[in-house]
């Protein structure tokens, strides 16, 4: 545990501060939460890397974020300790238990059964009692819990479906990687009544949910 001790304070000195992640709260949940056990046994030297991260060694293709990329996203969404977070396609459920300790309660919801089934233990484990995992479709999101102060997408859309958005609360705010390599951007959406505003946040990348993707056009 020394040597990934290290790791986190190392990924938070050399990843986190030096791209302007300046939020004192996600620093320190970031230095705190074990990364390593959100991911396989396997995956675990390679778990603070600053690079997309595989979880699982089978099943699908599914990612924790480049810690900075993650931590910027988190900081983008000015998350209160009083707010409601849903965390969409959390997986393992890392970003779940980031979030547990920045805000008051958090709702992940994931569509992978093993996936889900495994961020529910880890997140016991570590005894976090504020976060909870839903298994059902991402891009649906989950009315139910809602509505929410914070919708956090836990990784890159192409198209944001209209019924995450309608989840939000007035004031509630909605933050996302769209697109894919290098056009990816992470935004901003923030509802005021009807109406959804957004900004541009920081170019970033991330693998794509599943669900998000942009319908493909016929090429003649």
């Amino acid at each position: 545990m020394g040597d990934y001790a290290q790791s986190r304070t190392r990924m938070v000195d050399n990843q986190l501060r030096t791209n302007d992640v300046t939020d004192l709260r996600i620093l320190d949940a970031m230095e705190r939460i074990p990364r390593e056990m959100f991911v396989a046994a396997s995956k675990r030297p390679v778990a603070y890397i600053d690079e997309d991260v595989l979880v699982s060694d089978t099943g699908p293709n599914r990612y924790l974020m480049k810690p900075h990329v993650f931590g910027k996203l988190v900081q983008l969404a000015l998350v209160k300790p009083t707010d409601v977070v849903l965390v969409v396609g959390g997986s393992t459920g890392y970003s779940a238990a980031v979030l547990a300790s920045l805000a008051g309660a958090v709702v992940m919801v994931e569509e992978d059964a093993a996936l889900a089934a495994k961020a529910s233990a880890t997140l016991v484990e570590l005894g976090i009692e504020n976060a909870a995992v839903v298994e059902g479709k991402l891009t649906a999101g989950c009315a139910s819990e809602g509505p929410y102060d914070v919708i956090v997408l836990d990784g890159a859309v192409e198209v944001l479906p209209e019924s995450l958005a309608a989840q939000l609360k007035s004031g509630g705010r909605l933050v996302a990687i769209e697109g894919l390599g290098r056009a990816g951007v992470a935004r901003l959406y923030q509802a005021s009544g009807d109406a959804i505003g957004a900004r541009f946040g920081f170019n970033a990348n991330a693998h794509l949910l599943p669900g998000f993707e942009k319908a493909r056009e016929f090429v003649f």
